[in-house]
């Protein structure tokens, strides 16, 4: 049914679907409010008779500051909470493996693109709503995410339970070489700045000066693993905002303030599939590629992480044209920046 342009939902909606929209909801707002309502929420306390609930929660926040950096913290009962099993199926979201992963050894998983939210990135690394546990066996993905994130009070206990970790050098090193074996800590490489090239029908990255992961995979002999997520960046619409121009001027600055991007973006409503905050309907696909074996370097040399660099991008293109026209939904071109 339309009414001004809108299409709203139809009444005789299954409930599964139903209950699938209500996780995708739940997980927008925390996508977008959830960091700074736990912040609002414990300031407003102090103010209220339940002071003494944040003046408690202090020394904990600063006691486990470096907790995000460092061993983190992993729930499997968090991981597996329906509410994802519903998140990952509205899309859907899928999970493709080309090889097994062995569970002695650790990876870099190298994932893109970013899109607006890493609504790929977040259901199979960060949750197992897609069954990554028994797909590698063996092997926990570590879920590397903007710093910011773990500033928020209450917000942080959250997700840290997810095993997601904070985007530093130092995060990357300790889970390479103080946590054991079995360890794939994921990094969307293209950062911040990449959710501004999120447009649906295109597949550009930013990549060519993105060394640092590299660099790390080099130090410690880690394989890296390319990530592929088709379908990612048509989940969302997004303004134009080609380079030149003065959205695109203002939003890069922003970046460069406040260390996270913000795409003009827009989907669907809760009741409506024209215009709202949730993500369309459409499918995600996340294939692993196969690992690009790396000899250890303890000081790699700029030659050495550039032919590192370069046999990534190769095998990025590569795992990118084998599975475009099974995945790629008509897109043909993976332009890297």
């Amino acid at each position: 049914m339309k009414i001004l342009g809108i299409e709203f939902a139809p009444f005789n909606i299954p409930l599964e679907r139903r209950l699938q929209t209500a996780a995708v909801l739940y997980w927008t707002l925390q996508f977008l409010a959830e960091g700074f309502g736990g912040l609002f929420f414990m300031i407003y306390l102090l103010f209220t008779k339940y002071y003494y609930i944040p003046l408690l929660y202090l020394p904990w926040y600063v006691y486990d500051y470096k907790t995000p950096y460092q061993n983190g913290r992993w729930s499997d009962w968090a991981r597996r909470m329906k509410v994802w099993k519903y998140l990952s199926a509205y899309f859907p979201v899928r999970l493709v493996k080309t090889v097994d992963l062995d569970p002695k050894r650790n990876y870099i998983f190298g994932c893109h693109p970013h899109g607006v939210m890493c609504a790929g990135a977040f259901c199979n690394f960060a949750t197992d709503a897609t069954n990554f546990s028994e797909v590698f066996p063996g092997i926990r993905p570590l879920l590397m995410i903007l710093n910011g994130q773990f500033l928020f009070p209450l917000h942080r206990e959250y997700f840290l339970l997810s095993g997601a970790r904070g985007c530093s050098k130092d995060s990357l090193e300790w889970a390479l070489s103080k946590m054991g074996t079995g360890n794939a800590p994921v990094v969307v490489i293209g950062g911040a700045i990449e959710a501004l090239e999120a447009h649906p029908g295109t597949f550009t990255l930013k990549l060519q000066q993105r060394k640092g992961f590299v660099k790390t995979s080099l130090k410690f002999g880690v394989p890296l693993v390319p990530v592929i997520s088709f379908g990612e960046n048509d989940i969302f619409s997004q303004v134009a905002n080609p380079a030149g121009s003065w959205l695109r001027w203002f939003q890069d600055r922003l970046v460069r303030v406040l260390g996270f991007s913000t795409p003009m973006f827009s989907g669907r409503g809760v009741f409506n599939y024209t215009i709202g905050i949730l993500p369309f309907r459409r499918p995600i696909t996340t294939v692993v590629g196969k690992p690009i074996e790396v000899e250890r370097s303890a000081a790699p040399s700029q030659e050495q992480i550039d032919d590192l660099h370069k046999r990534y991008v190769e095998a990025l293109r590569e795992l990118f044209d084998t599975n475009k026209d099974k995945y790629g939904h008509g897109i043909k071109e993976m332009i890297i920046e």
